[in-house]
């Protein structure tokens, strides 16, 4: 079964390096283009650029990210112009560690490519020419990329979606749904699991009986993700046959739900891992709730 991203929704999993892609829809202020990757045991530098083209060596750069160690122990922020690199900006704080899962946050404002690390503010590197000049991101260096996303405006967006993605938000998280699952809408769910993580749920529930329409529950330990239903004050038959679990700790997933007519389509990474039969009208779900071991990155509905 062919994944198709919700639209605006520009994800691709687990790239190559160099990874360098044209920027889909165009660079506009609301843009936000999400990294997730982990830093190599031997960690030198690495780099992410909002190129002018895709050449990394000739062609110029609005917005150069680039964190250097082995003994530099710094970010360095510039950008290359008519070919010459401009004046350097950096910060001597290191938000990335040998081996360890990282993901970056750039956010287009009308000022600023403003970075958060790991879901903390991080930089803010003013804009030298116009964003709309830019074209391409590229990366490369001493790490490995899980997730490259871009959320971008199209045409459909407006129709699709209720609104821009929510980043980081606390846990336990819950959000109400307009007009609940209904058909052709998906919802997407990114987050990290902790190491230590043993087991997490996401329910779609109704709001006016407390009902869960369906509740996905990962657990790490047994290598399982339980679905199931509770109704009428009793859960029903159980479903855990999948074709692939991404959920496993110290990684990240991204999840896209897509409400269909007779099930409700789960993709995971961009592969298909499950489908699931409606026991109760779709439309009634109207609340999503996401709780226990794990850390959330970003949600859209």
């Amino acid at each position: 079964m062919t994944f198709v991203p919700a639209p605006g929704y520009y994800p691709t999993y687990n790239p190559t390096l160099p990874f360098c892609k044209p920027i889909p829809c165009d660079l506009n202020v609301g843009t936000f283009v999400y990294i997730a990757g982990v830093a190599h045991q031997n960690l030198q530098s690495f780099v992410v650029n909002f190129a002018l083209g895709p050449d990394a060596v000739r062609d110029d750069i609005a917005f150069h990210f680039n964190p250097r160690f082995a003994g530099w122990n710094k970010v360095v922020f510039n950008a290359r112009l008519s070919g010459t690199w401009g004046a350097e900006e950096e910060k001597r704080k290191i938000p990335f560690k040998n081996g360890e899962h990282f993901d970056i946050l750039v956010m287009i404002t009308q000022e600023h490519y403003k970075v958060l690390v790991n879901g903390n503010d991080f930089y803010e590197f003013g804009h030298r020419t116009p964003i709309q000049k830019v074209t391409h991101l590229i990366v490369n260096g001493n790490m490995t990329l899980q997730l490259v996303s871009f959320f971008g405006q199209c045409p459909k967006f407006s129709e699709a979606m209720e609104g821009p993605p929510i980043f980081y938000p606390p846990m336990p998280y819950m959000r109400r749904l307009q007009g609940g699952l209904k058909t052709n809408r998906t919802i997407i769910i990114v987050g990290f699991i902790p190491r230590s993580a043993h087991r997490f749920f996401i329910n779609f529930t109704v709001g006016t009986t407390g009902d869960i329409a369906l509740h996905i529950n990962p657990r790490m330990g047994e290598k399982a993700v339980v679905r199931n239903s509770f109704l009428n004050g009793g859960w029903g038959c159980e479903e855990s046959g999948i074709s692939y679990n991404p959920f496993a700790p110290g990684q990240y997933f991204d999840l896209s739900i897509c409400t269909s007519t007779d099930n409700l389509k789960v993709f995971a990474n961009g592969q298909h891992i499950f489908d699931y039969e409606h026991r109760v009208p779709a439309t009634t779900a109207d609340i999503l709730e996401i709780s226990s071991d794990v850390i959330l990155s970003y949600v859209q509905v």
